[in-house]
């Protein structure tokens, strides 16, 4: 596992309160003192750009916010992988700067990974945008009015959890995002932004294995978009196991 204990240029020097295997390979990370938003994130995600090229078998990325993803896809890239993206996810994440009202950058990743908004980032790390007809979003229940009619306008897949289909992706490799809160709320304590509503954990884990059972793997990449100082390790270990048994990726633990 690669971890990336950080929240956008926050350090999370006490770690995600998640139960971590003997092998865990902490990236080291530092912001930039650029004054620019995008420019200054280089230097928290190029580390784990590096690891994943580096990473010869299908990694497990384990990081604090989604805007990581960018570097996960640009070291799939390195390796020479052209890998699709199956976003698990809450929230729609499909903001660009023009549309976003809280400015949170957090809520715009995957806009960029198909080459929306402001490439400042993913230029930096090497990315090359995802044609948009290879990604899919899977639940998205929570989204902004903009970010609705974006995904309408763009040929991004939709997928609701319970009736996962990958067979309109192209074939090939998939990067798996799994952003944890695409779980129901009442499951995992200390979310940032908790949706209601959700799947159950093990709606959310059958729908990873389903995309599992029809492509290949290049990456599992968790997004633990919590406050850690406020989860519930119980809750947190559960849910890491679940993921991780559906993707066939089971690691030893500490």
């Amino acid at each position: 596992m690669l971890l990336l204990p950080w929240h956008l240029t926050d350090h999370l020097a006490g770690g995600l309160n998640v139960t971590l295997p003997a092998d865990v390979v902490v990236i080291p990370g530092r912001p930039g003192g650029t004054g620019g938003q995008w420019a200054d994130l280089v230097g928290v995600y190029s580390g784990l750009r590096d690891a994943v090229a580096a990473t010869a078998a299908p990694p497990v990325v384990l990081t604090g916010d989604c805007v990581a993803s960018l570097a996960v896809i640009a070291g799939v890239q390195c390796r020479g992988v052209r890998a699709g993206l199956v976003w698990f996810d809450a929230h729609g994440d499909f903001h660009t700067e023009a549309t976003t009202t809280s400015g949170y950058l957090g809520g715009l990743p995957l806009a960029k990974a198909v080459g929306r908004g402001d490439l400042t980032l993913p230029t930096a790390l090497g990315m090359t945008p995802l044609p948009e007809q290879s990604v899919m979003l899977v639940d998205g229940r929570d989204l902004d009015p903009p970010e609705v009619t974006a995904l309408a306008s763009s040929k991004v897949l939709r997928a609701n959890v319970a009736e996962l289909n990958t067979s309109p992706l192209p074939t090939g490799p998939l990067i798996v995002h799994v952003d944890l809160d695409v779980i129901d709320q009442a499951a995992l304590a200390g979310l940032r932004f908790p949706a209601p509503t959700g799947p159950s954990l093990g709606a959310v884990a059958d729908g990873i294995a389903a995309v599992v059972r029809r492509r290949e793997i290049a990456v599992l990449d968790i997004a633990a978009t919590w406050r850690p100082a406020e989860t519930d390790r119980g809750q947190i270990d559960a849910a890491m196991r679940a993921v991780l048994t559906a993707a066939g990726m089971q690691l030893s633990e500490q």
